[in-house]
């Protein structure tokens, strides 16, 4: 990995689990895909292969997003708030990025009287 990433991992402030929220953006809508998390080693391969790695909580493992759908996200930008402790990521989204075949996982709406609806 070049010096230059490897000065950018150094400034992410990873919580107490070692974990960073990273929000997905397609590239062409701006839309927000999803939210994953990422540890160092989950970034450092993001960096280093241009595709989307995340750790996942839930198994304690890490994964690359496409790995057994096919719907990768191939980077074209990875940015970092002001305070660190946030990556956005925007992709070429390659299929859906919801495991729910949605194209993202923000598909559904609070409506105006507080209920839950569909996105239209």
């Amino acid at each position: 990995m070049n010096s230059i990433n490897e000065e950018i991992i150094s400034q992410i402030r990873f919580d107490d689990r070692g974990l960073v929220p990273a929000i997905i953006q397609d590239e062409k809508s701006r839309q927000v895909l999803m939210l994953g998390y990422m540890n160092e080693e989950s970034l450092r391969l993001t960096l280093e292969t241009g595709r989307t790695w995340f750790f996942s909580r839930s198994r304690q493992k890490l994964w690359n997003k496409g790995e057994s759908s096919g719907h990768f996200q191939n980077v074209r930008k990875i940015s970092y708030d002001c305070d660190c402790d946030t990556i956005l990521v925007v992709a070429e989204q390659i299929g859906a990025a919801c495991h729910t075949g949605n194209f993202s996982c923000f598909y559904r709406d609070f409506e105006p009287e507080g209920s839950l609806g569909a996105s239209k």
